[in-house]
């Protein structure tokens, strides 16, 4: 991975959103809900205030609006501060 977050961010990419509901109906693209869960690419160095509690590979859950978008090698990804991620799932 050539992103290399500074500070206290985190680079994440999104889990796919699920294809059928739990009743088996399939979902167009349009309609798919987006998932607020993430597996962490990498992260950050933190900084003298924040110290990184995430660390690559982990699967997190995040706040819906955080962070900023980005396309690399035709891959989607977001960069957020640590402080917009909220929980570490398992």
């Amino acid at each position: 991975m050539s992103i290399k977050p500074l500070g206290d961010r985190v680079v994440i990419k999104r889990l796919e959103a699920e294809e059928k509901t739990k009743s088996g109906i399939v979902l167009p693209g349009q309609a798919k809900e987006q998932p607020q869960m993430a597996e962490v690419i990498n992260v950050g160095p933190g900084t003298e205030e924040v110290k990184m509690e995430v660390k690559a590979s982990d699967v997190v859950i995040f706040s819906q609006y955080a962070g900023t978008p980005i396309k690399y090698e035709g891959e989607e990804y977001i960069i957020l501060s640590q402080r917009d991620i909220l929980a570490i799932v398992g």
